[in-house]
């Protein structure tokens, strides 16, 4: 949550310098830097798997050798993700974007020294969690938050470098997280039987590695390019500012919320691999249940507090009174997709804890890019629904995922 914060502040400070400062921030974050994270988490979710269960198997180890690994390969990713940034303008353009939001690229710009960072920081942050170090890394993210803020109020307000320093103080965010987690893990205590120090066995084993990053990576990035494509059809509509600025309100309450599922994947994950790993089916399904109940019910708290304010929930990030009207509108969806995505990620998280990433993907090509885009575009087109038909597309394949997931997770077999 935290570090999803530094990002929304980041589209905060750019949405009040004006409504197309905000839809230019918003395609650039969630319509093409969300390319980059969607596969570099994706990759790096092939260490869930393996780290975890080799931590539950008590073969440490090995998980210095995958993190290592893993880093190695996302930073290799990082090269042609930096060419599509330096030519996300005539991308744009080419997908059909209006001229005047095709200046997002100068945001994009400022957000290419956050590739690497994000090749570093998702194999540190797999490597803790796989043996439950959580708290020094939201610690981290706090201190890194603090600094974030004001460092973004200087550079965009004070020193009015705009849209380009926003995206360059959210870059030197992530990284100074990632240089802390770095130094965390080579002088903690806690890692010293997990920490066996810089390695070339980081070097072997690669093609191995990178074909069960490749499933993770089509997953992640199947269910992230979903709401990337979203916006960019968002962008296609009559009136593509309000209709981005409008989306991208609801989309960054939604993602934020997201981040809380994200955690409890995370759990879910960790739990799932390690009591796997250790031969403990019992466990294992009782893990299941408590961390899906708990998801759920804190979704649910927030979609009705959600629906309580939603005539003032976008004066947060922008002034416009016509943003508001239809964020308003929006709001009955959005508290719907809230819990929904209370579920879903968590049953994306037991799956990937029992190393069904593929399938997954399977799934989520089904429901996303078979159901939901299509029902989006003939809500929002045809129908004439605007923003709000895209979005109840998106609902439409969300749904669908999570009666796949959940009919296949009653029907587990613990102790096979």
């Amino acid at each position: 949550m935290i570090n999803y914060l530094m990002s929304m502040s980041t589209q905060i400070f750019s949405g009040h310098l004006g409504t197309l400062e905000l839809a230019a921030a918003s395609l650039g974050n969630t319509g093409i830097q969300v390319f980059a994270y969607g596969l570099m988490l994706g990759m790096g979710s092939a260490m869930e798997t393996l780290c975890r269960q080799a931590y539950g198997a008590n073969k440490f180890d090995m998980l210095t050798i995958d993190m290592q690994r893993c880093t190695v390969l996302l930073m290799a990713t990082g090269v042609p993700l930096t060419v599509m940034f330096t030519f996300s303008r005539p991308i744009l353009v080419l997908l059909g974007e209006s001229p005047e939001i095709a200046p997002t690229a100068v945001f994009v710009y400022g957000l290419i020294p956050q590739i690497f960072a994000y090749a570093a920081n998702f194999p540190n942050q797999k490597f803790m969690q796989a043996q439950s170090i959580m708290a020094p890394s939201a610690y981290i993210s706090t201190a890194t938050l603090a600094v974030h803020l004001a460092l973004s109020y200087l550079v965009v307000y004070k020193l009015g470098l705009g849209l380009l320093g926003a995206a360059l103080v959210l870059s030197i965010s992530w990284w100074i997280i990632v240089v802390a987690q770095l130094v965390y893990i080579i002088t903690s205590s806690r890692c010293r039987l997990t920490w066996t120090g810089f390695s070339l066995q980081a070097f072997s084993g690669l093609p191995e590695f990178f074909k069960l990053s490749l499933a993770s990576a089509v997953m992640l990035c199947l269910e992230t390019w979903y709401f990337q494509i979203l916006m960019l059809i968002a962008g296609l509509l009559k009136d593509p500012e309000l209709a981005l600025a409008s989306l991208f309100v609801s989309m960054t309450i939604s993602g934020w919320v997201f981040m809380v599922s994200v955690g409890f994947n995370a759990a879910a994950s960790v739990r799932v691999s390690n009591e796997l790993g250790a031969g403990n089916p019992k466990s294992t399904a009782f893990s299941v249940l408590v961390v899906t109940f708990l998801s759920f019910v804190l979704a649910v708290t927030i979609s009705i507090v959600i629906l309580l304010f939603r005539d003032y929930i976008s004066y947060t990030y922008t002034g416009g009174q016509d943003v508001a009207a239809v964020v308003s509108k929006f709001t009955p969806l959005l508290a719907l997709t809230l819990i929904l995505n209370g579920i879903q990620p968590v049953l994306s998280g037991v799956d990937v804890g029992c190393g069904w990433q593929a399938f997954v993907a399977f799934v989520n090509v089904g429901c996303y890019y078979i159901v939901g885009i299509p029902l989006g575009c003939l809500l929002g087109f045809y129908f004439d629904l605007a923003a709000a038909g895209i979005w109840s597309g998106m609902i439409g394949g969300t749904l669908k995922q999570i009666v796949i997931l959940v009919w296949v997770t009653l029907r587990i077999d613990w102790k096979k």
